[in-house]
């Protein structure tokens, strides 16, 4: 498993990213999954989906470095959980990438993705008028990924539904680069956040935003 990026953050904070070039065969063989994760994967169309889901799981291992079985489930809002611990995390996956935040203190929220330039059909549909008259976003394709990413990546570290990308959170005006940070207004039930989110572009064309908050 090539483990093509693995930052530290802070003290209590990793976030890792790794090229999935293994089989489903072999993803399965590093891993102890109990019959209803078998059952999921049983669920999933070969290929890829199955590919993401045993990888996400396999790179959470390594990165909490342990050979014990690790319960990893969905609650009702479908944000992953570790059962028994107090570590938060947050995953995330895209075509020949796949992506695991860990935190002991703190709330992560992780996306990456692919860049298409199809993203310009949609940018109405998350991002404000505001937002799009930012001349780093507008018809930008790498913009355009910063402020998907950013809104992903907050969206899971909130981790409950109801939270609207083009109503609720609100880019503010950056300045775009490879490698660099935004910050966002969130409209919460419980009151309104700034929140930072990092970003940064692959040699490959993939985007990845990340919060931790």
């Amino acid at each position: 498993m090539p483990i093509v990026l693995n930052k530290k953050i802070d003290d209590q904070t990793v976030l890792a990213v790794w090229k999935i070039d293994e089989t489903e065969e072999q993803l399965l063989s590093s891993l102890q999954l109990k019959q209803h994760e078998l059952d999921v994967i049983t669920s999933l169309s070969a290929g890829k989906r199955a590919l993401h889901w045993l990888s996400t799981r396999v790179l959470l291992r390594k990165m909490l470095n342990t050979a014990d079985y690790i319960d990893c489930q969905m609650d009702e809002h479908g944000k992953p959980y570790l059962v028994n611990s107090d570590t938060h995390i947050s995953l995330s996956h895209s075509y020949d990438y796949a992506s695991v935040i860990i935190s002991k203190d703190k709330k992560v929220g992780v996306d990456i993705e692919l860049i298409k330039m199809k993203i310009k059909s949609i940018k109405h549909k998350f991002l404000s008028d505001v937002e799009l008259a930012q001349k780093q976003i507008g018809d930008n394709t790498n913009g355009l990924y910063v402020c998907w990413c950013a809104k992903e990546a907050i969206y899971k570290w909130y981790g409950k539904k109801g939270l609207e990308f083009k109503q609720h959170i609100h880019i503010k005006s950056f300045k775009l680069k490879d490698e660099g940070s935004l910050q966002a207004i969130v409209e919460l039930p419980e009151g309104t956040r700034e929140l930072t989110v990092n970003y940064f572009k692959t040699t490959d064309g993939y985007m990845l935003g990340y919060v931790v908050a």
